[in-house]
């Protein structure tokens, strides 16, 4: 699938996003090596620590699903009443998670910033990811 496909898809989840307090709307599609895309959207809690990000609710999704392996994500975010127009990346946390189930140097993060598609790798991103 390719990248402008899949930030698609994540807009697409962006719509279901509930952010009350933040007012800022985020969408994910996670793409595993098997072809499926799992998506997410961001949900906020009034006790913000039980908030989840796109992110991980994609990946929870996948992983619930029985899916393992993933190639890609592709994350969109902006206030809910505006379309994004800046790069959305992933916060600490999520990099942490994922990278507890990808291959660093291989995942893509894939984002859009205006008309531009930006793509990383997790790696890139999370260059110290703690270990056990």
């Amino acid at each position: 699938m390719d990248h402008v496909a899949l930030l698609e898809i994540a807009e697409q989840a962006r719509e279901h996003a509930y952010a009350p307090y933040s007012g800022f709307t985020v969408g994910a599609a996670l793409l595993a090596l098997d072809g499926s895309v799992s998506t997410g959207c961001n949900i906020e809690s009034s006790v913000f620590s039980p908030s989840i990000c796109a992110e991980r609710v994609a990946l929870s999704k996948a992983i619930s699903e029985g899916i393992h392996g993933f190639a890609a994500i592709a994350i969109v975010g902006a206030p809910a009443d505006q379309a994004p127009t800046e790069a959305c990346y992933p916060c600490g946390v999520c990099r942490q998670v994922l990278s507890e189930h990808v291959e660093m140097d291989k995942f893509e993060v894939i984002v859009r910033d205006g008309d531009e598609v930006k793509v990383c790798t997790l790696a890139d991103l999370l260059p110290k990811a703690f270990v056990l």
